[in-house]
């Protein structure tokens, strides 16, 4: 603390404003919480200005862009179809990122959450330095605090993020559609922005250093996916590891190692997608004595304290899928902690996780290999798309529904989905593992004619040996 500044007092301090810290600085102040929220860049963090939603308004925007290129099986003909990308980037800015934003910031200032704008370092256990600019500044002590920090693209070795070598943000933000665009990185990040591309137009090379793209999902899922991309022609080189880059003002150059050869890609731009890091070493955390891991992550218990019992992480700099949902999860069981709960922990069996492909995939709960591998009896039972009405209708029968069931019991243990609308078939299963219901739970709901959502149901009929459209 420097000489004349006095410490203002607080209940609760959060750091960062993302999915995490934001739903963590409201839920506090609904429990009776003195709250103050530090945010260094833009209110909403990475998820909200340069991650999960601007990605998934471009995704939409190049699905439309491609249906319209070819709808002639639907008597639609499109001749003329063009577009002006400066007009789709500022769509997305404009009409989705900044009313989020500002939603959020509207939402913080209804729950008389004190916004604070500056960069945050600790001076102990007790007490953050919060610097406004480079000159001014004020501390603040606090009862309780709630690191939120998120995370950041990692550049790996020879790929520095400059010129036509982007991260996801500047892939996110490119102001013209690439004729050419390398990826480097096989995750969901990488997949999904590969794909938002393709469907512009651009010539796409994926390079993955592992067997296939995707490996947090099942093998049939990504199947469907590289189907997809195959009919784009987008080239997935696996166990390719990039080496160098060469680039000029025009283009860019990767070699590429595969099967002991050295090749080489051009493109307008690369994108370097292959995981984030922790935003953790420069918040004072050795000031404060909190243990931190050698990749970065702080260490928590299941309501996310951390071995400073006054002092709180979630999200991306704690150990865990970096998924938005997984944070705001976490954000409400330290809010309640801080506020005297002591029955809440994490749970995380009933974390749903989605790659919004083409199609998109959607998991939760274990896989059949991960049932049999902690000792159930397990059943595997997966209804088609192609069964579907809604699908029919919609054009898009490209998938399954596949729920892992206890043989006994029937209950669900685990569900996958891969077609239209995984993203939000899976919530239905999610509520189905958190409660403990059986595949004869599921076909006991009656579900509305036509719809996606009956697929649940067919699927939990075959569960049990009898299913009607299969």
């Amino acid at each position: 603390m420097v000489v004349g500044d006095f410490a203002k007092e607080l209940d609760t301090v959060v750091i960062g404003s993302g999915p995490g810290g934001y739903v963590a600085a409201i839920r506090a102040a609904q429990l009776g919480q003195k709250v103050a929220i530090i945010e260094k860049g833009s209110i909403g963090g990475a998820c909200l200005n340069v991650g999960c939603i601007p990605s998934k308004a471009l995704i939409n925007a190049s699905h439309q862009f491609q249906v319209s290129l070819d709808s002639k099986l639907l008597g639609i003909h499109s001749n003329d179809t063009s577009i002006n990308f400066q007009e789709t980037q500022a769509w997305k800015d404009n009409h989705v990122v900044s009313k989020l934003t500002k939603g959020v910031e509207m939402l913080l200032k209804k729950n008389k959450v004190e916004i604070i704008k500056g960069e945050a370092h600790f001076i102990d256990s007790t007490t953050i330095r919060v610097m406004f600019d480079e000159a001014s500044g004020q501390s603040y002590q606090f009862k309780h605090a709630i690191i939120a920090t998120g995370s950041r693209p990692i550049e790996i070795k020879g790929f520095p993020f400059k010129g036509r070598v982007i991260d996801s943000t500047g892939a996110l933000n490119l102001q013209e559609i690439p004729k050419k665009l390398t990826v480097i990185g096989g995750g969901y990040i990488g997949v999904e922005l590969a794909g938002v591309y393709a469907n512009f137009g651009s010539e796409v090379t994926i390079l993955e250093g592992t067997s296939h793209i995707l490996p947090s999902f099942e093998r049939d899922m990504v199947k469907l996916v590289e189907d997809d991309f195959k009919r784009k022609n987008v080239s997935i080189m696996t166990n390719a590891t990039a080496k160098s880059v060469t680039q000029s003002d025009e283009q860019v150059t990767v070699t590429y190692e595969q099967d002991g050869k050295e090749h080489t890609v051009d493109s307008d731009y690369v994108l370097v997608s292959v995981g984030r890091r922790p935003n953790t070493d420069d918040l004072g955390l050795e000031l404060a004595g909190i243990k931190v891991a050698a990749n970065g992550l702080i260490e928590v218990d299941e309501q996310g304290r951390t071995n400073k019992k006054n002092i709180f992480a979630i999200g991306d700099v704690v150990p865990g899928a970096a998924l938005a949902h997984k944070a705001s999860y976490e954000a409400k069981v330290a809010a309640e902690a801080i506020s005297g709960s002591k029955g809440v922990a994490v749970d995380y069996l009933a974390m749903p996780a989605v790659c919004f492909t083409e199609p998109e995939l959607a998991t939760v709960g274990y896989t059949e290999k991960e049932a049999k591998e902690l000792g159930y009896q397990v059943k595997a039972s997966k209804f088609p798309l192609a069964g579907n009405g809604r699908a029919l209708s919609l054009n898009q029968t490209q998938g399954f529904i596949r729920l892992i069931t206890e043989k006994q019991s029937n209950a669900i243990l685990g569900a996958q989905v891969a077609g239209v609308s995984a993203s939000d078939l899976i919530a239905e299963l999610a509520v189905a593992i958190e409660n403990g219901l059986s595949a004869e739970d599921i076909t006991l709901t009656i579900h509305s004619h036509p719809s996606m959502g009956e697929s649940i149901m067919d699927a939990a009929e075959l569960a049990l040996g009898n299913p009607i459209h299969i």
